[in-house]
């Protein structure tokens, strides 16, 4: 007999670790909001963040790495119009930019001073750049206007009903939706990983965003649910995780 798995209702009572998480993996979960999307917290404190974020992209090869999950998505697209979601610092998609001398680049967020900065910097005079402001979970495009949408390090920020939006309109607007984010490991290697990071959470604030991207971050039954919750229609496919990025391509059957 076929296991098919029955819908979720209310999307947003599903934990992190999905439909079938452990007692223990529901308990490592939070509602508290990272610096970066909190109004109450200082714009350096979230600027020090944002610049260490893109300083361990460079630094440790995620941005590089993360370029190349994109670029093999649209390897057979010869101009390929190309969406960043939740762009933020803008590294992204200087690499791909760099990269592929023909792409074409629409950089988003969702907040106002990382567009402004962004739009600022060269990519706001890059003529095969576009920097706008644009919520992921209500993309401000037509159906099958790109070829790729790429959303990296942000899609944890979501609670389940906007992260499972991001899904309908991601694949709406885009012929394939790429996540890249962290990766969500079986309980008690969390748990150690966790532990390591939360001594220095009150002095360091990317360490302290990072601790709670910890806690946030989705499993892959929990990205599935997510996508079906979307549109059953939705096909994904997941590769990475454990130490490694986690990686979701999402399209349209």
């Amino acid at each position: 007999m076929v296991y098919v798995a029955s819908p979720i209702a209310d999307i947003d009572r599903m934990p992190r670790g999905g439909p079938d998480a452990s007692c223990l993996d529901r308990l490592l979960e939070t509602d508290r909001q990272e610096y970066l999307d909190r109004d109450d917290v200082d714009e350096d404190v979230k600027r020090s963040v944002v610049r260490a974020l893109e300083w361990t992209g460079e630094r440790f090869g995620n941005t590089e790495n993360f370029a190349r999950i994109a670029l093999e998505e649209v390897a057979d697209v010869a101009d390929p119009k190309i969406l960043e979601l939740g762009a933020g610092h803008g590294g992204l998609s200087r690499k791909l930019l760099d990269w592929h001398p023909t792409a074409e680049l629409t950089v988003t967020d969702v907040e106002p001073a990382s567009v402004a900065k962004m739009a600022a910097s060269d990519l706001g005079d890059n003529p095969r750049a576009t920097v706008r402001e644009m919520d992921a979970t209500a993309i401000d495009a037509p159906d099958g206007h790109f070829d790729l949408a790429v959303f990296a390090l942000s899609f944890h920020h979501l609670p389940p009903s906007a992260a499972s939006r991001v899904f309908a309109e991601g694949t709406r607007a885009a012929d394939k939706l790429v996540i890249i984010d962290l990766p969500r490991p079986p309980a008690p290697l969390h748990l150690l990983r966790l532990a390591t990071m939360l001594p220095f959470t009150p002095f360091v604030p990317f360490l302290h965003d990072g601790f709670i991207s910890s806690l946030r971050t989705y499993s892959p039954s929990a990205l599935r649910a997510l996508a079906e919750h979307a549109d059953p229609a939705i096909d994904v496919e997941l590769r990475g995780g454990l130490m490694n990025p986690q990686v979701v391509v999402a399209t349209r059957r």
